[in-house]
C-alpha cells in the first residue's frame, strides 16, 4: 500500500539531490532581467552612435572635406559611447542577478560564480586587447564583428558554469560576428542586433523558462 508514496519520496530525494549538486556546480542566479536591460541599454548605445555618425557625415555633405581633428572628436565620443553603455549594462544586469540570488537565497559571489567570471573575463579581455590593437592603427571596420566574435565564445566558454541556455546565445554571437564580417558597411546594426536584439529575446525567454511564476 505504501509503494507509491515510497516512489513519490524518492523520485522527490533525487530530484532534491540534483538540485543541490546544481547549485554546487554551476552559477543558477543569473536573471533573465539581466539580459533585456543589458539588451536596452545596447540598442540605446547604438541609437545614439547612429546620431553621432550622422551627424559626422552630414557635417561632410555640406562642407566637403574631413578634418583630422573632427576624426578624433568622433573617436573620442564612440568609445565614451560604448564605455558608458558597458558600465550601465553591467550595472543593471548586476542588480538584476543580486536580486535573484538574494530571493534564492544564494550567494551572489561563491567558488561557482569565480569559475564563471574567470572563465568568461579570459575571451573578453583577449578580444578587449585585440580590438584596442585594431583601434591603435584606425582599423574601426573590424571592431563590430571582432567583439560579437570574442563575446560569443567568452559566453560558450563560460556557459558550463551557469545555466546552459547561454551556450546557444554564444552560438548566435559568433555566427552574428562572421556574417558581419561580409558586410562591413553594417556593423553598427550587427552590433545593435547581436548586443541589443539578442539579448532581449535571450533574456525574455530565461525569464519565461525559469523566473514566471
Amino acid at each position: 500500500m505504501n509503494e507509491p508514496n515510497q516512489q513519490t519520496d524518492s523520485l522527490q530525494d533525487l530530484k532534491d539531490i540534483r538540485r543541490i549538486m546544481e547549485r554546487s556546480s554551476r552559477f543558477i542566479s543569473l536573471s533573465g532581467l539581466s539580459g533585456v536591460a543589458a539588451g536596452v541599454c545596447a540598442l540605446a548605445g547604438a541609437f545614439i552612435s547612429y546620431n553621432i555618425l550622422d551627424n559626422y557625415y552630414g557635417d561632410y555633405n555640406s562642407s566637403g572635406f574631413f578634418s583630422g581633428d573632427d576624426f578624433s572628436r568622433l573617436k573620442i565620443k564612440l568609445l565614451v559611447v560604448a564605455a558608458s553603455v558597458f558600465v550601465v549594462a553591467f550595472a543593471s544586469s548586476y542588480y538584476f542577478t543580486w536580486r535573484k540570488a538574494n530571493k534564492q537565497g544564494l550567494p551572489l559571489w561563491d567558488h561557482t560564480s569565480k569559475r564563471l567570471a574567470w572563465n568568461m573575463l579570459v575571451p573578453l579581455a583577449t578580444g578587449g586587447a585585440f580590438i584596442v590593437g585594431m583601434l591603435r592603427y584606425d582599423i574601426w571596420a573590424f571592431v563590430s564583428p571582432a567583439s560579437l566574435i570574442f563575446y560569443g565564445l567568452a559566453l560558450v566558454n563560460a556557459s558550463k558554469y551557469t545555466l546552459s541556455d547561454i551556450r546557444y546565445l554564444g552560438y548566435c554571437e559568433i555566427v552574428l560576428g562572421l556574417i558581419n564580417m561580409f558586410f562591413i558597411g553594417y556593423g553598427l546594426w550587427f552590433w545593435a542586433i547581436g548586443f541589443g536584439i539578442l539579448h532581449i529575446v535571450y533574456g525574455i525567454s530565461m525569464w519565461t523558462k525559469y523566473e514566471r511564476k
